[in-house]
């Protein structure tokens, strides 16, 4: 098993910064700053999801101002996750009728909710666990519904 290396801390006046390590180049690069907390996260969010779909493996610290100083914060990095087992085959009944392209829509859309109030919430790396939950969450709920429990995770997530 191979060991993570330590991130430098990032040069210059204590802000919000992403570092990224890449094992190719044996460094680290910084992939997103601001000097706000929401957009750093957002963007290690996104670029965990892309990572990880290309089948790579992320590694990743996050820096931040503490009292005027640089402070090093947890990332809830997990590894990568298991490739996904293939759905099961849809009752008969379902797989007759195709989803239309508004419902389609509606499903992409619910998920986009809800995953925009898990990155709201610091929750923008999520394991094979949590991903099932949002699916299942978004196969169930209507898109009312979905947007008040991505608000209730954007509430939560608000006093970071």
């Amino acid at each position: 098993m191979q060991t993570r290396p330590r991130s430098p801390q990032p040069p210059g006046e204590p802000r919000w910064v992403a570092l990224s390590y890449r094992s190719s180049s044996a460094a680290w690069h910084v992939a997103a700053e601001s000097p706000h907390r929401a957009p750093v996260l957002y963007a290690l969010g996104e670029m965990a999801q892309t990572v990880r779909a290309r089948g790579d493996e992320l590694t990743v610290a996050l820096w931040g101002p503490k009292d005027g100083a640089w402070q090093r914060f947890d990332t809830d990095a997990a590894p990568p996750p298991a490739p996904e087992p293939t759905a099961p085959e849809p009752p008969p009944s379902r797989r007759a009728a195709e989803p239309s392209r508004l419902a389609e829509r509606m499903h992409d859309r619910r998920h986009q909710v809800l995953m925009a109030g898990l990155s709201k919430a610091g929750r923008y790396d999520l394991a094979p666990e949590d991903v099932a939950a949002v699916q299942t969450l978004v196969d169930r709920l209507d898109e009312t519904t979905v947007r008040r429990v991505a608000h209730w995770l954007a509430l939560a997530g608000g006093g970071r």
